[in-house]
């Protein structure tokens, strides 16, 4: 059994292998035939645009990991069952579920790189990744909220800017309050704010605080003040895409300092955490579906298990999509939305394969 199980996980694992040294560069070719006229045009240096193709490889292969892999085991299952092959494995005693092992196996080391992929590089291509889409092919694209934003600094302190420019770190109409419980202590005007990364200060124009102790207020007025607040301007709207930039650990945190300063993304941000999760396990639920599906030898060979599996993936795509979209724009919880395609695939995995060990 041992050669039985060299065989197939050698086969499972190359053929992986080629599929992703077949697809990404046809990616990588249909990406930079839509956007070379907007490089060109943008003047971005070769030594980027090398770097983003990099990025792009990381990225999309992280992103479409188990799509490829179920594609290669149908196709080298397929191969196996049109040979006859499978037949002979099972006629010679071996269980389905014993000839399923070392599937189970490839898939484990699979999930295995798709785990340390997205906890730790996928984040550091996607930076270089978004960077480089919004520098040069979506320059005009707002990427942060900049009108009315309100934020939970701390426990304490709450602020509030009108309109927010993230490349200068200025904001109009600048409000600042802090609290001791539920009691005012005070309140900080400004009709101008902007970050002096010198000395990591605030230079606000038209300053006017107003300090209530003792039943009484005290208000002070000056036409420039320089002062030190707890936060940075440019973190109090993130980026679309930042939690995408973040390994894990960093992830974890960033999500908990958002919740306190009430982020209306949190939905966002709980999806790419859950997603991290969530790929791994779908790669061991496409590979039974994909085993069971192509295991049978039928009439119309390979095409027929490949168009039948092709129709799985864009079902599954199309679950995954809508579902992460209902997370990221309303309150649909991100956990359903997240592990739900995973579920009903799942479940099919189940029916399949005790089909087909029938």
């Amino acid at each position: 059994m041992k050669i039985l199980d060299w065989y197939i996980l050698k086969r499972y694992l190359l053929t992986f292998l080629m599929m992703l040294l077949l697809f990404i560069p046809i990616g990588i070719t249909v990406d930079l035939a839509e956007k070379v006229g907007k490089i060109i045009e943008n003047e971005a240096p070769f030594s980027e645009v090398t770097a983003y193709y990099i990025d792009f490889t990381v990225y999309f292969a992280n992103l479409l990991f188990p799509l490829f892999l179920f594609l290669s085991v149908i196709w080298f299952t397929s191969k196996l069952a049109n040979n006859t092959e499978i037949v002979a494995f099972l006629s010679s005693g071996v269980s389905f579920t014993r000839f399923l092992r070392p599937y189970l196996i490839g898939a484990t080391i699979v999930a295995a790189v798709a785990l340390v992929l997205g906890m730790y590089l996928a984040p550091i291509a996607s930076q270089g990744f978004n960077e480089f889409k919004y520098k040069y092919l979506k320059k005009h694209k707002k990427i942060q909220e900049t009108r009315h934003v309100y934020q939970q600094i701390n426990d304490n302190d709450y602020i509030y800017v009108s309109s927010f420019v993230p490349s200068s770190k200025t904001g109009n109409n600048f409000t600042y309050e802090h609290f001791e419980g539920n009691e005012l202590k005070y309140k900080i005007f400004a009709d101008n704010i902007r970050y002096i990364e010198k000395d990591s200060s605030y230079r606000l124009i038209s300053y006017i605080k107003r300090t209530f102790k003792d039943g009484e207020e005290i208000v002070e007025k000056v036409r420039r003040k320089d002062t030190i607040l707890p936060f940075e301007l440019a973190d109090l709207t993130p980026v679309e895409y930042a939690a995408e930039t973040k390994s894990y650990g960093e992830l974890l945190r960033f999500i908990e300092s958002e919740r306190k300063k009430g982020s209306k993304n949190i939905g966002r941000y709980e999806v790419v955490k859950l997603k991290k999760w969530s790929l791994p396990v779908s790669i061991f639920i496409l590979t039974i579906i994909a085993v069971a599906v192509s295991s049978v030898k039928r009439r119309g060979g390979m095409g027929v298990n490949l168009a039948f599996g092709i129709a799985i993936a864009m079902i599954y795509v199309f679950f995954d999509k809508i579902f992460g979209v209902m997370a990221e724009q309303s309150n649909f919880s991100p956990v359903i939305a997240v592990w739900f395609p995973n579920i009903i695939f799942g479940i099919l995995a189940v029916y399949l394969l005790q089909n087909a060990k029938r």
